[in-house]
């Protein structure tokens, strides 16, 4: 059998080494991933019950959210995480042919799913500071555009677009064309200057839908359950092809419990903005060069990504070589604990040495 043409090239997603081979292949007790932007923090308390069942949860999930950001439930669709819904956006609009613009390097989901439906990936470089270079991002839609990603703040570099760039952006895409804003991070965003595109556009223009995800600062990233907000006949057609029960139950009541406290996801995004700043620094002090940052992430300049991510590694430290975004001389390491994050500059300072 063989498959579509579509996918001859193709290479899929290859997430982060799991600590856990890392840890039987190496012989280590102790294992620091850095690798996957996990928030370092679990899960908010849920209690599981009835998992003989197929998943309800997902009404009272979607009628929260729904109240949350003053849209009718018709606006919000879920999905098995924010990228899945980048599936079901490119299944649901995408044939052989059209075209997805995106910044690069970016999060490859945007690529991949575009590839898959025969769709040709329109990749246009970021601006200086690793964010999107919306300007250019809007030279380059053209006749056969059907999709617009903007990744803010951008993964895997961490730049971010701010309220008047995107307001300019978006007054010159074509209505015929949809915007997605994947906004993974924004619960660590703390610059008043980033634009809440649920608030400030998804209400008012027919064209915009934001994906967010309870994978990173909620610390759901093992149950993966995201969403998308946006117009209600782009959450219909997303019914069309997604599957049923995509989302289980022991997801949809995580996600719930962590949209009771408030207060922990605070106090996860005032460390993450203490912790960044630092991480930064020490390895700036290096000799690396640093991507301004506003997530839970840092981007830096490592030359040969691969053998430096493998002498880390070595060390059991994971953190992510970037050739899969499209930056192959860079890498990516989340903010993790206080203590995590010491052991990753000692281990990075070990593995930079001279042999």
């Amino acid at each position: 059998m063989q498959a579509r043409p579509a996918l001859a090239d193709l290479k899929p997603y290859e997430p982060g080494k799991p600590a856990a081979a890392v840890r039987r292949e190496l012989g280590l007790d102790r294992v620091v991933k850095l690798a996957s932007n996990e928030g370092p923090y679990g899960p908010c308390t849920a209690a599981l019950e009835d998992l003989n069942r197929y998943p309800e949860g997902g009404v009272e999930l979607v009628e929260r959210l729904a109240g949350r950001y003053c849209v009718e439930p018709g606006r919000i669709a879920l999905g098995n995480g924010a990228d899945s819904i980048i599936g079901l956006l490119s299944a649901a609009y995408l044939d052989p042919g059209d075209e997805v613009v995106m910044g690069w390097p970016s999060f490859p989901s945007y690529r991949l799913a575009a590839v898959r439906m025969g769709a040709t990936p329109v990749p246009v470089a970021l601006a200086p500071d690793g964010a999107y270079d919306l300007p250019a991002i809007a030279a380059a839609i053209g006749a056969r555009t059907r999709i617009a990603y903007v990744c803010n703040p951008n993964n895997p570099t961490g730049g971010m677009v701010d309220r008047d760039a995107l307001e300019r952006f978006l007054e010159l895409v074509p209505a015929r064309v949809l915007v997605v804003v994947d906004e993974a991070y924004n619960e660590y965003v703390t610059d008043p200057d980033y634009p809440d595109a649920i608030a400030e556009h998804v209400r008012r223009r027919p064209n915009v839908c934001v994906l967010r995800t309870f994978s990173k600062i909620h610390g759901l990233a093992g149950l993966r359950i995201g969403y998308l907000t946006g117009p209600a006949t782009v959450v219909a057609d997303l019914a069309k092809v997604r599957n049923a029960f995509d989302v289980s139950e022991p997801a949809h009541v995580a996600a719930l419990a962590s949209l009771d406290d408030p207060d922990e996801l605070a106090r996860r995004r005032d460390e993450n903005a203490r912790l960044r700043p630092p991480l930064a620094a020490a390895i700036g002090e290096l000799g690396r060069a640093v991507r301004p940052a506003v997530a839970n992430f840092v981007c830096f300049h490592a030359g040969d990504a691969a053998g430096l991510a493998a002498r880390l590694l070595a060390e059991g430290v994971v953190v992510r070589p970037l050739a899969a975004f499209g930056a192959p001389e860079w890498i990516r390491v989340t903010v993790g604990t206080a203590d995590q994050n010491s052991e990753f500059v000692a281990a990075l300072e070990r593995a930079l040495r001279p042999a």
